[in-house]
């Protein structure tokens, strides 16, 4: 009952109802759930139990589903799980309900935290079943983590895979065929190559669609073919940790961060591994700073990153000490810039290892958007700066 001293949830009908016994109408034990609800917002799951308990037992389904799941959220914010376990459980024996989807929710992050992995599987496939269509990625993204713990790993890649969508053509592969198709005309049309070539002296005069246009046209068919292989292999991995949209926006960023590099240190270059260099370095930063759970296409690719940098670096360096001239500049700008952004960028597909299974809502711990868009935004304003006082000085 509503302490004395406490009239934040002060209702005398409500009240009334909590201190006698009987049936309740529809309409009270509604209105008991919802200021239950009000009590756990306000931060007191101590007072929010006593209206969820009156109302368990009334013969609408969905109207006692809604108690016990109000109650198990209050008893495990007290800090009691094995109880809120119950009551999540009592939730899914009775008749199909509104709670029922989150109530198996509930009791599969339980039973992953008591150890018991093969009950916790069959509790995420109930809830798969239920689930709204946005939430079906996360859920198929725990059950390949519980699969993989559990030794079953072609049911994990299967879950991967439904988690990042991966059906049909990814952006990484349209970026490919966009790529090929104008390199391959730019062979043989000079002046379509140098109209997309990052020149340091048409930069200045204003041509900026160069730093991102250089991407699509190469030095040869090996050159193209080397980066086109190396996007094959890092670009799906980002795609399938942040999503089709942070790739495009990782890409371009690289790419204009790349020929900043170029810009500086160059006067013309051509070709896509800037860009690609920050997709490198964005996997390199991200799975270090966030450790988003990988699948087995990443978890093979991502350990051999570094000696790719390494190397590659090396050879830029020691070829351009022999006459063979490699853009290490713009190597060099993309990779900064894609560390940059995967520390600044959480993954938006898939849960990390710090915030999988550990929250009630089943919703893993987000960066705040302000500091992501201030991260993004910082960047921008750095490469800007750099382009400014390379081209003054120039």
């Amino acid at each position: 009952m509503t302490e004395p001293g406490d009239v934040r949830f002060r209702d005398p009908e409500l009240d009334a109802a909590v201190a006698t016994q009987g049936p309740l109408s529809a309409d009270i034990a509604r209105r008991l759930v919802d200021r239950g609800r009000e009590k756990l917002d306000a931060g007191e799951p101590g007072l929010a139990t006593v209206d969820f308990q009156r109302v368990i037992g009334h013969e609408d389904p969905a109207i006692t589903g809604a108690a016990l799941l109000g109650l198990g959220d209050a008893i495990y914010r007290l800090d009691d799980e094995p109880q809120a376990g119950q009551a999540w459980e009592a939730v899914t024996r009775l008749p199909e309900n509104p709670s029922t989807y989150r109530a198996w929710r509930n009791l599969a992050g339980v039973r992953v935290r008591a150890g018991s992995l093969g009950a916790a599987i069959d509790a995420y496939r109930e809830a798969d079943r239920r689930a709204p269509a946005e939430d079906k990625p996360e859920i198929a993204a725990r059950l390949g983590w519980l699969a993989k713990e559990t030794g079953n790993a072609g049911a994990a890649n299967r879950y991967f895979a439904r988690s990042r969508g991966s059906a049909g053509i990814g952006v990484t592969h349209v970026v490919i065929a966009i790529t090929s198709i104008v390199s391959f005309i730019a062979f043989s049309s000079p002046d379509l190559a140098q109209r997309l070539a990052m020149i340091a002296a048409a930069v200045r005069d204003g041509e900026l669609y160069r730093l991102v246009s250089v991407t699509l046209v190469h030095g040869g068919l090996l050159h193209l073919g080397l980066n086109m292989y190396a996007l094959f292999i890092v670009g799906p991995v980002v795609e399938s940790i942040w999503g089709r949209r942070m790739f495009v926006l990782f890409y371009l960023l690289s790419a204009i961060g790349g020929s900043t590099g170029s810009f500086l240190f160059t006067n013309a270059s051509v070709g896509a591994s800037g860009a690609i260099f920050g997709l490198v370095g964005v996997i390199l930063a991200g799975t270090r700073a966030h450790h988003p759970l990988l699948d087995q296409r990443a978890r093979q690719i991502v350990p051999q990153l570094g000696m790719f940098v390494i190397i590659n670096l090396a050879f830029g360096f020691l070829t351009s000490v022999g006459g063979f001239r490699i853009d290490n500049a713009a190597h060099i700008g993309g990779l900064l810039t894609g560390l940059w952004l995967g520390f600044v960028v959480p993954p938006g597909k898939v849960p990390t290892l710090r915030s999988a299974f550990q929250h009630l809502s089943g919703a893993p711990a987000v960066r705040s958007p302000l500091l992501i868009a201030a991260g993004i935004v910082g960047l921008v304003a750095a490469l800007a700066t750099l382009l400014a006082v390379g081209g003054a000085s120039l």
